[in-house]
């Protein structure tokens, strides 16, 4: 079990994608080269009524959850988990759904299967500025979540 405490610095979050076509196997789930910020955003469905009962008090219950993970990285040819995502740009339907992994500082794996990849930016910018890849990884259904100690 890994024993993290305190505060710790974002690099330490870690991201793998499938980088197969044929589904994920542990060899196929690969690192992206040269991210260098994220953002999560949590889309909750809450439902809700006012009871008589309640005197005119609010009652809710949260029905339905999301995540889409913002990413922005260098576009780095020649890595397998940035070109994976990078050719997803030019693709629709099923075919932009990967296995991604969320790794946490303290051992946690959030495992979304079948994501959705939503690339934005593959290489525009300025003519003296590194090639971008930006992508949102969309929730596809319930996430694995393994928490550490629970391998």
């Amino acid at each position: 079990m890994n024993e993290v405490t305190g505060v710790y610095p974002c690099y330490e979050n870690q991201f793998q994608v499938d980088t197969s076509d044929s589904g994920a196997s542990a060899a196929s789930m690969k690192g992206i080269a040269d991210c260098e910020t994220f953002g999560v955003s949590f889309d909750n469905g809450v439902e809700e009524w006012t009871p008589f009962d309640q005197k005119g008090w609010t009652r809710r219950l949260m029905t339905a959850k999301s995540v889409t993970i913002s990413v922005t990285a260098k576009r780095n040819v020649g890595d397998a988990g940035n070109d994976a995502v990078a050719a997803l740009a030019w693709k629709n339907g099923r075919s932009v759904e990967r296995d991604f992994h969320w790794t946490f500082p303290d051992g946690t794996v959030v495992k979304f299967a079948s994501a959705v990849f939503n690339v934005t930016n593959i290489g525009a910018g300025d003519s003296t500025a590194v090639a971008p890849l930006e992508f949102e990884v969309m929730s596809n259904g319930k996430p694995e979540i393994i928490l550490p100690g629970q391998e």
